[in-house]
């Protein structure tokens, strides 16, 4: 595969970070990794494909930041093994630039593990 996007490192997510749909503030699912360019949501929510999405999420990390906001399109969907959960591939396609400092010293600090 030679998309740039996908080549991103990618960390996977330890604690439960839940993603809410900011146009309807409800939760649509939780992180299963994140990397600069996107991330794949364990969705329990149906999401529509191909479809642009404002999310947004909390990495609760010492610096106590505010959560980040995202605008993402929804790549891919998948049946999860849970009933009811779906696998799904945001790439971000705005992400401000506050929200991607915050995210790329809590990708860059200790304890990853990556994808």
């Amino acid at each position: 595969m030679n998309d740039p996007f996908r080549r991103a490192r990618r960390r996977r997510i330890a604690d439960t970070v839940q993603v809410v749909d900011t146009m309807t503030e409800t939760v649509i699912g939780h992180l299963g990794n994140l990397s600069e360019t996107g991330m794949m949501l364990i969705a329990s929510a149906p999401l529509t494909e191909d479809a642009l999405y404002q999310l947004r999420f909390d990495l609760r990390d010492s610096a106590q930041q505010p959560p980040i906001e995202v605008g993402a399109h929804l790549l891919w969907q998948d049946r999860a093994s849970m009933p009811g959960q779906t696998w799904a591939g945001f790439r971000f396609i705005c992400v401000p630039e506050n929200g991607m400092q915050h995210l790329r010293r809590w990708l860059d600090s200790p304890g990853g593990n990556y994808a």
